[in-house]
Formats: C-alpha cells, sequence, structure tokens
C-alpha cells in the first residue's frame, strides 16, 4: 500500500560557515537535530510553510525561500506499515545578521553548526546530505 505523502518544509540558514539547526522534540525525527521546519496548513504553499515554520521554531523572521532539494521520506514501523510519509520541500533562506535564534515551538533546543559537527550529531540523512552540498558551493 503506497500512502499519499503529507507536504512538508524546512529552512536552512547558514552563517559564517554554520548552520542552525533545532533539536526535535515531536516525531517524526524526535530527538534529532534538523533545520527547522514542519507540516504544511492546508492551502499553503510550500516557501511559506518554510517561513512559517522557521519563524515558529526560532523567532527568527527568514525571508528570500529558495528551493534547494526535495525529498520524500517514508517511515516505517515495526511491523512493516507505514508510520508516515512526508513530501519535503527544503529552502535556503535569509534572515537579518543581527536576528537571535531562540528555541520555540516544538524545537526543544537549537544551535549553529558546523558540517564536521553535524557529522557527530544525530540528525536524519537529509540534513547531513544538505548541509555537505552546501558547504562545498561555498
Amino acid at each position: 500500500m503506497t500512502s499519499k505523502p503529507r507536504a512538508a518544509s524546512s529552512a536552512i540558514l547558514e552563517r559564517d560557515g554554520r548552520f542552525l539547526l533545532v533539536l526535535r522534540s515531536k516525531p517524526p525525527s524526535a530527538d534529532m537535530y534538523a533545520f527547522p521546519g514542519g507540516r504544511a496548513e492546508d492551502g499553503e504553499a510550500p516557501d511559506q510553510t518554510a517561513l512559517r515554520e522557521f519563524e515558529e521554531e526560532t523567532g527568527i523572521r527568514a525571508y528570500s525561500p529558495q528551493l534547494f532539494a526535495i525529498y520524500d521520506l517514508t517511515a516505517h514501523a515495526a511491523d512493516g506499515s507505514v508510520s508516515s510519509h512526508f513530501l519535503l520541500s527544503v529552502f535556503t533562506v535569509e534572515a537579518d545578521a543581527d536576528a537571535v535564534a531562540v528555541a520555540a515551538d516544538d524545537a526543544a533546543a537549537l544551535g549553529w553548526y558546523t558540517v564536521e559537527q553535524i557529522r557527530r550529531l544525530p540528525v536524519p540523512q537529509s540534513v547531513l546530505e544538505c548541509a555537505e552540498r552546501l558547504s562545498v558551493q561555498q
């Protein structure tokens, strides 16, 4: 059985070679670090979702979203059934240099991490892949 994926978006903010990650407190990525993001609301465009979720989780109003990657993410339960299925749109964003991030909503904590640090954190594969691709482009 295939499930129709739910729309979700995340936003990547990079400053001086470090990426802003939040520690998730809720499934599907509880206890993992990820780019701020979440599920789309009804009628919301992917870039709007990315900006809204970013602000909800970090307190920073980002702008200029640029689509960077799309992932079809399916998680399975122990019995093999699909436990979650998301079509994740990942955007790079900009924010004012003096904006200070504060963990909010379902973000238990947040921090700025280099690619080397991200490799040692519990992160979804998509997060590491995006960070590595962006660090090579710079």
